[in-house]
């Protein structure tokens, strides 16, 4: 042992960093959920090949032609037929909703039409907001359903043949073009807001724990409300210049279309990050640190980004991911904003995800000022 290096002073600092790991328990904990959830969401929940996509049937009339063609798809795996029966008009406000991803409309005269050897005709919408959903179910869409048409007359053709007998009629609705910054433009909007709004103000009280101010907050005259809203209302004003610059650039530089209404979006948005700084501020009554903070924050942002449907396809994941992927706002912004400006959806359109936000602000609202008394009285 030297004074330039001592095995004994290593130990003991060692031994002094590993006690101070065992004490925070938020970063050890960190240190093992953040591989253990990749590994689930990355080897269970993520699938670029979405199956089981709902779709609609609007057939007035239930020949055996009409069944074979319904049966054939739902084999591929693809189209799982949640709503059978319906309108036109019903069908067309489940795919703005989003309630389907395909509406497969059989004319009343296609029974008819096949006995007199016409060339009968089927019309399949997909909504095509996201690309990548609708590309793998629609490729198959001619094929399968032409040759099972020919298999319910009894015949035996080529692909080619059964093309020419049955015209499989495809719109891509909202999207046409299939271009993918159309989906990816609108979502960062809501990725963007998340990664800033929570962290910049989860960051807010522990800053005071840790400068030792917060004791000058206490001796204030104010409540605990009163302390959360003067703690996030001016991070509200920094999220609106980042919607601005998001918005101005998805129409001038990246061209996507604006269908919806304008009011309608800010007013989504605002309930968004309303719920994001609120979310914030309540992760900063459980840090003792700006790095805990930080590594909650990291710890949230994470599954969200993967389970809400912005790098992977939403109906592509197994039923216990999209259930664990409601629990998330992200997850129902992105299905309000693309609404409103892929689609020209209503208030009446975005109900349900609106509800899911004002929802989020209630609880994470509740929340914070529990907290907050426990922490602080």
């Amino acid at each position: 042992m030297t004074r330039w290096f001592s095995m004994r002073r290593l130990w003991t600092l060692l031994a002094k960093e590993v006690i101070q790991m065992r004490r925070d328990r938020i970063t050890f904990a960190m240190m093992l959920g953040v591989p253990l959830m990749q590994l689930l969401l990355f080897g269970f929940a993520i699938n670029s090949d979405p199956k089981g996509l709902p779709a609609a049937l609007v057939a007035p009339t239930q020949d055996r032609f009409t069944r074979a063609i319904v049966t054939a798809l739902e084999l591929t795996g693809y189209y799982r037929f949640s709503l059978v029966g319906v309108s036109a008009a019903e069908a067309e406000a489940s795919l703005l909703r989003g309630d389907v991803s395909f509406v497969v409309t059989v004319p009343s005269d296609f029974g008819r039409r096949v006995e007199r050897g016409d060339h009968p005709t089927i019309l399949v919408e997909a909504d095509a907001t996201d690309p990548s959903v609708a590309s793998g179910a629609i490729s198959t869409l001619g094929t399968v359903a032409s040759q099972a048409f020919l298999r319910e007359l009894g015949s035996v053709v080529t692909p080619a043949q059964a093309d020419a007998q049955l015209q499989v009629t495809v719109h891509r609705r909202y999207n046409p073009e299939g271009i993918t910054q159309y989906n990816i433009v609108p979502g960062l909007l809501g990725v963007i807001l998340q990664m800033t709004m929570v962290m910049m103000t989860s960051m807010a009280l522990t800053r005071e724990i840790e400068r030792g101010t917060m004791e000058n907050l206490l001796a204030m005259p104010a409540t605990p409300i009163e302390i959360m809203l003067g703690k996030v209302m001016p991070y509200l004003g920094v999220g609106s210049v980042q919607v601005a610059v998001v918005l101005v650039a998805a129409k001038l530089v990246f061209d996507v279309p604006f269908e919806g209404s304008l009011s309608i979006l800010l007013f989504g948005v605002l309930v968004f990050v309303l719920a994001l700084v609120i979310l914030g501020y309540l992760i900063s009554t459980v840090s003792q640190t700006q790095m805990q903070a930080m590594q909650l924050t990291v710890f949230f942002f994470l599954p969200s980004l993967l389970l809400s449907g912005f790098m992977f396809p939403y109906r592509g994941m197994p039923g216990w991911a999209q259930i664990l992927g409601e629990i998330f706002p992200l997850t129902h912004f992105l299905r309000m904003i693309r609404a409103v400006m892929l689609k020209g959806a209503d208030y009446s359109g975005i109900a349900q995800p609106m509800a899911a936000l004002v929802l989020f602000v209630t609880i994470f609202s509740a929340l914070a000022l529990l907290r907050f008394r426990r922490t602080l009285d």
